[in-house]
């Protein structure tokens, strides 16, 4: 764990991340066994970080690969074709864009990283990371959806836009962190998703918010 950071960013990225998880768990017609994969894949990465096997980047391949490659997959499967009818069958679509709303608490807590110098500015608020606006949309996406005051069409935008953000925003975050393909934030390197419990965030958050961006928009164009 990062010694000088305030116990108050723990705690409330680890609200974000338990919210994440019961909200993906409710959004996809309480799909436990998946949902628990996703536990237990969570606790691995925290054992490894609480052991500082990330805080070793110099190695080669690099060891953060362990937390991207996986996450990939997930997405790239849970995304094919024969997977569609049983998103269409089992998406509650109002649950999962309110899973959005975790955007709010991760990015404060991008911050207090930021405030601590675990994560250069471009990864908050204040620099180059828009993500907040879809936590801060989210809630008010499901009301308009909700009453009839928004359409598919325009959910189907806003989902768009939010994928594009934290697609954005994964990308920068990579080429700030001490790899050997390093291209931003050289001052002020992305360390703190090095540790526990911030190493959820690449682990487990950004793959299952961009999995249910993707997977809404799909049931969304086949929506009749």
């Amino acid at each position: 764990m990062i010694q000088n950071a305030p116990i108050w960013m723990s705690l409330l990225f680890l609200v974000a991340f338990f919210i994440t998880l019961l909200l993906f768990y409710l959004s996809n017609n309480k799909a436990l066994k998946l949902t628990l994969c996703i536990f237990f894949w969570s606790v691995l990465h925290s054992v490894l970080a609480l052991m500082g096997f990330y805080e070793i980047t110099d190695g080669f391949p690099p060891r953060y690969a362990l937390v991207l490659g996986p996450g990939t997959l997930f997405i790239i499967y849970g995304l094919m074709p024969k997977n569609h009818a049983w998103l269409r069958q089992n998406r509650n679509q109002k649950l999962s864009t309110l899973l959005h709303i975790v955007r709010i608490p991760v990015e404060f807590v991008l911050f207090g990283l930021f405030t601590i110098k675990m994560v250069p500015e471009l990864m908050t608020f204040e620099g180059r990371n828009y993500d907040i606006l879809m936590g801060i949309t989210a809630p008010l996406m499901l009301l308009a959806y909700s009453m009839g005051w928004l359409n598919k069409k325009g959910l189907l935008v806003w989902n768009w836009i939010g994928l594009g953000f934290i697609l954005f925003i994964l990308i920068n975050g990579i080429l700030s962190a001490e790899l050997p393909f390093q291209m931003f934030g050289f001052e002020q390197p992305n360390r703190g998703i090095n540790y526990f419990p911030f190493i959820l965030l690449p682990a487990t958050i950004v793959p299952v918010v961009v999995w249910t961006h993707i997977s809404d928009i799909i049931v969304l164009i086949k929506k009749k």
